[in-house]
């Protein structure tokens, strides 16, 4: 791994062949040479921490002085913070003449540039207010929006199909009545489909480009294997679509460096009453510690969860907003739109016990259900939600850059309409009795249509199995005693 620093740390891993390079922090710009090489070496270590933890890492730099670093007698504050930290990893500094180095100089000395890409993403912001179909090249890339024209992606697909052998004979038995597979069958355009998806041919990129949607796309944002995977199959089938989906999100680098993993924990369910109704029971928590947006106030996000649906709010706040400030977004956000709750679960957070806020939903007629002191599993259901937020939010800033909330929106909808392990659907299917639209599913084909009574009968059908779901997974828990 070879690293140079400057006006620009500029970085680049031989074994893997990836680079890297950020602009300096203003604070940064005050730092000797020496310390703004070491920073350069912390920095490779914490975006390429899933390929070099646990390997042995050769850094190459042009700052003779750094080889002696272990050495070192004298170190001040922030050096010894970075010693601690790169006291992990298997690291050995070797000098390299800066006539040899060539490449991490190169992305080190890039501030003309850098002040171009920074007037492009500004252009690219101003162009998206005025017309999201006037968006091109990287800054459509920064909305998800990549140069794939949505709207003919099944016209693409049935072209393929008609070049495809084994699907032709397929559509010319089901044009003459012949065989017995009654799955297979045409759409009113020609389109194969089995049992109502649409059959994608083997060969050219349109499979890629399908997963590249369902992942990449600022509308789904890096989902894991089986939500992606639930996603496509509702429109899309191929043989051997599950170990496709599981092998691209595992080589996914974004994943990679910023997912946990997370572990079922111990212990026998014990769930909260099943809500009746859609919105009546809701809970809520906080996102705090977030840096504030240039221009923005907001450092922390609100997040209120329908608790029988799922479906998700994060409305952007201050840490300093007091109760009555709280309140008045929560009636123009909430109750306007979903009604007034029959009770709210919520930690013992000072707002939340506020006598305001108590007198408020006294008045409305809501019951709080505080949690038990220490204890956040009573409302396990808002931890695990902003622990995948989390994720999403990293995963954003490292993928498109830029603040927080002005991928806020597109997080919620994201969150909202993929699936959800605990209902067995997406919390928009809940919630409006089918999924929204997206770049995957711009046009439907044949049976998939549902208007009317049959859609309605397709909801409560849903909700009937929504609220049996944590009845049988706490009998199922029960009875094989799963510790």
């Amino acid at each position: 791994m070879s690293l140079d620093s400057c006006d620009i740390c500029g970085l680049v891993y031989v074994y893997r062949p990836n680079w890297g390079s950020r602009q300096l922090r203003k604070h940064e710009e005050n730092y000797p040479t020496h310390d703004l090489e070491m920073a350069a070496v912390v920095f490779a270590l914490k975006i390429w921490r899933s390929y070099l933890y646990g390997e042995s890492v050769q850094v190459l730099t042009d700052h003779q002085s750094l080889k002696y670093l272990f050495t070192q007698a004298d170190l001040n504050l922030r050096q010894r913070r970075w010693m601690e930290f790169i006291a992990d990893y298997d690291v050995k500094i070797q000098y390299h003449p800066g006539k040899a180095n060539v490449v991490a100089d190169a992305l080190s000395r890039r501030r003309a540039e850098v002040s171009v890409e920074k007037d492009l993403e500004t252009l690219g912001r101003e162009l998206k207010l005025v017309s999201l179909s006037a968006l091109e090249g990287e800054s459509s890339e920064r909305l998800g929006l990549q140069a794939i024209n949505q709207a003919s992606l099944v016209q693409r697909i049935r072209e393929e199909q008609q070049r495809d052998e084994k699907i032709q004979k397929i559509a010319t038995r089901i044009r003459e009545g012949e065989g017995d597979n009654e799955e297979y069958h045409l759409a009113e355009d020609g389109t194969v489909l089995l049992q109502g998806r649409i059959t994608v041919p083997e060969g050219g990129e349109l499979r890629e480009e399908i997963l590249r949607m369902a992942h990449h796309s600022i509308l789904s944002i890096h989902p894991g294997s089986t939500k992606m995977y639930k996603d496509i199959r509702r429109y899309y089938h191929w043989p051997g679509i599950k170990k496709a989906v599981a092998r691209y999100v595992s080589q996914c680098q974004s994943c990679q460096q910023i997912k946990a993993e997370h572990q079922v924990p111990g212990g026998l369910l014990q769930s909260l009453p099943i809500p009746e109704w859609k919105w009546d029971s809701i809970a809520m928590d906080f996102i705090t510690g977030l840096p504030i947006a240039r221009g923005r106030q907001n450092n922390t996000i609100w997040v209120i969860v329908d608790r029988l649906t799922k479906v998700t709010r994060l409305l952007p706040v201050r840490d300093t907003d007091k109760v009555e400030i709280l309140a008045d977004l929560y009636i123009k956000q909430i109750v306007r739109l979903h009604g007034v709750p029959t009770d709210i679960v919520s930690d013992r957070d000072p707002r939340f016990t506020a006598i305001f806020w108590r007198a408020l939903q006294g008045a409305l007629g809501t019951e709080l259900h505080m949690s038990t002191a220490f204890h956040p599993e009573t409302d396990g259901q808002t931890e695990r939600t902003i622990r995948t937020l989390e994720d999403m939010l990293r995963l954003c800033i490292l993928d498109w850059a830029g603040m927080w909330e002005e991928y806020l929106p597109f997080i919620e909808f994201s969150y909202n309409n993929s699936y959800h392990s605990s209902i067995g659907m997406s919390p928009y299917e809940a919630l409006y009795g089918r999924p929204c639209r997206t770049p995957l599913c711009w046009t439907e084909v044949g049976e998939r249509r549902r208007f009317g009574p049959p859609m309605v009968e397709e909801t409560m059908e849903k909700l009937q199995t929504i609220r049996a779901k944590p009845a049988r997974d706490s009998l199922y828990h029960w009875r094989l005693g799963i510790p």
